[in-house]
């Protein structure tokens, strides 16, 4: 089964907040979250918002981007090292990662301004 992003989330935060021998009181008062909230948080059981993220991060002295590319990491499924090729892993042919870049077109009512 696949990690939900909450865990993965709460997963990062709590290692972060450990890595630092901080306990979940201290960084929840300094977040101004309620210790259970940020502990459920923390165990993958709630979903944070993006300002209870900011707060939590900013407490923890993270910024949102590194956490977030912690977490696309650690969430990636895992692929044979069997070979290395411009950049992306080859094991199976069909379990190929390929760098790739996606661009989302503004809408023509903005490309038009």
């Amino acid at each position: 089964m696949a990690v939900l992003l909450r865990e993965a989330l709460g997963e990062s935060l709590r290692r972060v907040r450990t890595d630092q021998g901080r306990t979940l009181r201290e960084v929840s008062t300094v977040a101004r979250v309620s210790l259970g909230y940020l502990s459920e948080v923390e165990r993958g059981q709630k979903e944070a918002s993006s300002e209870l993220l900011a707060a939590i991060c900013d407490a923890l002295d993270v910024e949102i981007a590194d956490l977030l590319l912690d977490i696309g990491h650690s969430m990636r499924p895992h692929v044979d090292d069997d070979a290395v090729v411009a950049g992306a892993a080859v094991g199976d042919a069909d379990m190929a990662v390929l760098d790739t870049k996606v661009v989302i077109p503004a809408p023509a009512a903005l490309a038009a301004a």
